[in-house]
């Protein structure tokens, strides 16, 4: 829903210099402090800066394709538009705000090769207070059928050898599931597959991410070099069957590629709480979105046990769920029997179980089903075609879909039927074994949470699960939007008694465990543990009270690896998240964020012992003044949740 819209007409802050052998163009942030340029020259160029400071040296721009000359430079401007806009809109699910300021200056250049070619392509070029962002627009070609892209040539041209956050997953095709490590940027080499968001720290206030959004029947990217340090390039992914080096992309008509986004900001706070990536996308397309509902969700998965398919097992945690007064209990795999096998059949449950008095039982708990489903079971024969109305009838609420593990041009595409035939149904979606998020939650919000994150299920079978992993997680991952992190790992025990084990243990401590909740943003957040580690456990009356959508956030402290501070706001009410790295220690927390007054906090927090007892946590209740910060000690490995409630005096 907009609000309000206001073209700004007399200042655009956008500048067009024509000299004899080039046309530069520049596009300016509403506030000055991001510049933006395009230099059409032989070489089609952009470049960046930030508060002056040059982020993004100039860098190449175009394509190549197979059985066509590249498309890269000597264009004719046969047009130019430009626009501001300042307008604010409601997200039906509210991962960070209520209402959303998109607020931007755009360049819309209309270019023709100057060769015999003639070839048309589109340039969108963005300018916003958190950040940059561009796409292309391509279009048939003189003959018949497909175009083939082999090669995007955007490159990133990064000033010095600032310190990055790089995540590597083995290749192109992957769950998205790894940890993001800390590199000097040279680091990066031409063998080099790096993930998205990739972080950069610059130093003197100024921090870079690269990532993209609304990606639309066009593959994901991916960074490299060409041999150049600092030099990043874009490395698209190949369609199935293709060479590194073959096709990338096929299209019969015309294509706008996602868009291209750099996000700066003075701290990493900055981008934590950013909201370009949504504002790049579509309002939303569905009519009557009442029916998306977010919430805590239980999960009867193999993480918290050797659990059963069985009637009174599932039973259990639709009881937990509504003992905690979570909306959701989802139910996992081999509900429907034998799966990723052609005799898979998604549209009859296993003999068992009864999906229809699951879903009765539930409902007489006030709880929802959601349903998990491995993706080639769904897309086999057009098999979600059949069985995503029949979900409705039954009045199933959701799907997890799981093990596509790709994100080509084709799986992108499949993404989207996906997400628009499950609107249809009224079906949320959570999609695991999944690509990272592109914004599309603004168009399709049933598109609710995705996984594409290294979570809390690797404490069963990994060691990679440090608490430096997840504090920086929020500064890095999170940033590219909702993540279906799992948490809610009771069972916490030190770094030195962990151990892979059924039931799973966690190595963080409780109000660690807790403080995720608060940190990690996930509209749908299903809790990973068995009921008998949740119910009447210390913490476990948090879980009743926190909200998955917000209002609200501030970034509060912190630093990727070191710590992660976050207060997010639920109507009146402030939530406090805070998660430590392996090393103890005391941070002061700001309330500025507070309206004048005093008010109620209520907290859960390390304790002396939660070092070598890490399941220990004290609750307690105080009273605070806006603007007085709060001073808390974290164990190592350790957290902090507070609940900060305005004080009413009679």
């Amino acid at each position: 829903m907009k609000l309000k819209k206001i073209f700004l007409l007399p200042v655009l802050s956008v500048f067009v210099i024509q000299v004899a052998l080039a046309q530069n163009f520049e596009v300016n942030s509403p506030d000055g402090n991001i510049k933006l340029q395009i230099a059409n020259r032989e070489q089609l160029m952009w470049a960046a800066t930030f508060q002056n400071r040059v982020v993004i040296n100039p860098s190449a721009m175009g394509f190549e394709f197979r059985n066509e000359p590249a498309m890269n430079g000597n264009f004719e401007v046969v047009d130019q538009k430009i626009r501001s806009v300042n307008e604010t809109w409601k997200p039906v699910v509210k991962s960070k705000h209520a209402v959303i300021s998109d607020q931007f200056n755009e360049l819309h250049l209309f270019l023709k090769e100057k060769s015999d070619l003639k070839r048309n392509m589109e340039l969108f070029v963005r300018a916003y207070n958190d950040g940059i962002a561009f796409r292309y627009s391509l279009f048939r070609a003189a003959k018949v059928g497909d175009r083939q892209i082999t090669k995007e040539l955007t490159t990133f041209t990064i000033p010095g050898d600032p310190k990055a956050w790089v995540v590597e997953y083995g290749g192109y095709a992957s769950s998205n599931e790894a940890e993001f490590m800390e590199r000097p940027l040279n680091y990066v080499t031409e063998k080099t597959i790096a993930g998205m968001p990739f972080l950069m720290e610059y130093g003197n206030n100024c921090w870079v991410a690269i990532t993209e959004a609304k990606i639309d029947h066009y593959p994901a990217f991916y960074l490299g070099t060409n041999g150049q340090p600092g030099r990043l390039t874009t490395k698209l992914v190949p369609l199935p069957g293709e060479p590194e080096d073959g096709v990338k992309a096929r299209f019969a008509d015309e294509v706008s590629t996602p868009w291209r986004v750099v996000m700066i900001g003075d701290s990493p706070g900055d981008l934590i709480e950013s909201e370009i990536i949504q504002n790049l996308n579509d309002p939303c397309a569905i009519t009557d979105p009442s029916w998306i509902k977010p919430g805590l969700c239980a999960w009867d998965h193999w993480w918290s046990g050797e659990v059963k398919m069985e009637m009174p097992v599932i039973k259990q945690y639709i009881d937990l769920a509504s003992e905690m007064g979570w909306p959701y209990m989802l139910v996992d795999w081999q509900w429907y029997g034998k799966f990723n096998s052609p005799e898979a059949d998604i549209t009859r449950w296993a003999p068992q179980i009864s999906m229809t008095e699951i879903i009765s039982y539930a409902a007489s708990k006030n709880v929802k089903i959601i349903v998990w489903l491995y993706s080639s079971d769904v897309n086999r024969n057009g098999a979600y075609k059949k069985a995503f109305p029949l979900y409705h009838q039954w009045g199933v609420a959701g799907i997890k879909i799981d093990f596509m593990d790709r994100d080509d041009q084709y799986m992108v595409d499949w993404y989207h039927d996906i997400i628009r035939c499950a609107a249809e149904n009224q079906l949320l979606v959570d999609f695991h074994g999944a690509y990272k998020p592109d914004g599309i939650i603004r168009t399709w919000p049933n598109m609710i949470t995705r996984e594409g994150v290294m979570g809390n299920e690797y404490y069963k079978f990994s060691n990679k699960m440090s608490p430096e992993h997840n504090v920086k997680l929020a500064f890095t991952r999170m940033l590219a939007g909702q993540m279906d992190y799992t948490p809610g790992g009771f069972l916490n025990v030190t770094r030195e008694n962990w151990k892979q084990q059924v039931p799973a243990l966690v190595w963080n401590t409780r109000a660690a465990e807790l403080a995720k909740f608060v940190v990690y943003e996930s509209p749908l957040t299903v809790v990973c543990d068995h009921p008998d580690h949740i119910l009447n456990q210390p913490g476990a009356d948090f879980l009743k009270i926190v909200p998955t959508v917000w209002d609200d956030i501030r970034f509060l402290g912190g630093y990727p690896g070191d710590y992660v501070a976050l207060a997010k706001r639920s109507g009146d009410t402030w939530f406090i998240g805070v998660m430590n790295n392996q090393v103890g220690k005391q941070v002061m927390i700001p309330t500025g964020f507070l309206p004048e007054g005093e008010y109620d906090l209520e907290s859960w927090s390390d304790t002396k012992k939660s070092d070598t007892l890490p399941a220990d946590v004290l609750k307690k209740f105080s009273k605070i003044k806006a603007g007085e910060p709060l001073k808390i000690t974290l164990a190592k490995n350790g957290g902090y949740t507070g609940v900060i409630r305005k004080r009413y005096n009679p």
